[in-house]
């Protein structure tokens, strides 16, 4: 299981190298694709299948939205690839910081961080991730209500600043 989770983990650096380094949003988009099924599977790893699942759901939602938005704003023919000098030059210097990064905490990593979450599943009634899931929904529910309405504000926002062809501040095209 620690194999797995070392490839999902290096999976997932790579594709938000991947995602930071590309100034196209076709290649973006799918790379965070990538990165959400990759952290998606990190989390089932450490015992969440459930919030693995309503994230992934989510997060294929956000991304369609992202993707159309993006594509419908960008008027680039050939986009850069990522194969590209440019967007190379890009990934070599993220992983160099990822190497520095990594080097400076290496030694505050220890075995004990690879424990699921249904470590003592004898002595539960619950789930992990069920539990985080009634914690947020009691306790939570009032930042729930904050973020619904930030992403509420947020689209009107998009949709303000994208709209029509003359009254848009966007659309310069």
């Amino acid at each position: 299981m620690t194999y797995f989770m070392s490839l999902f983990l290096f999976g997932l650096v790579l594709g938000l190298v991947a995602v930071a380094s590309n100034p196209s949003p076709y290649f973006a988009a799918l790379g965070l694709v990538v990165v959400a099924g990759l952290g998606c599977g990190v989390l089932v790893g450490h015992g969440g299948s459930f919030l693995s699942l309503v994230l992934f759901l989510i997060y294929l939602g956000g991304m369609l939205v992202v993707f159309a938005y993006s594509a419908a704003l960008a008027a680039e023919p050939y986009p850069e690839s990522w194969g590209s000098r440019s967007v190379l030059g890009y990934v070599v210097a993220y992983l160099v910081g990822v190497v520095l990064v990594s080097g400076y905490f290496w030694g505050g990593w220890y075995d004990v961080s690879w424990v699921p979450a249904d470590e003592l599943k004898e002595f539960a009634v619950f789930r992990g991730d069920i539990g985080g899931v009634a914690l947020l929904y009691s306790l939570g529910g009032g930042m729930l209500v904050i973020s619904a309405w930030v992403l509420l504000l947020t689209l009107l926002v998009v949709l303000e600043l994208t709209r029509g062809l003359s009254r848009g501040a966007l659309r310069a095209v």
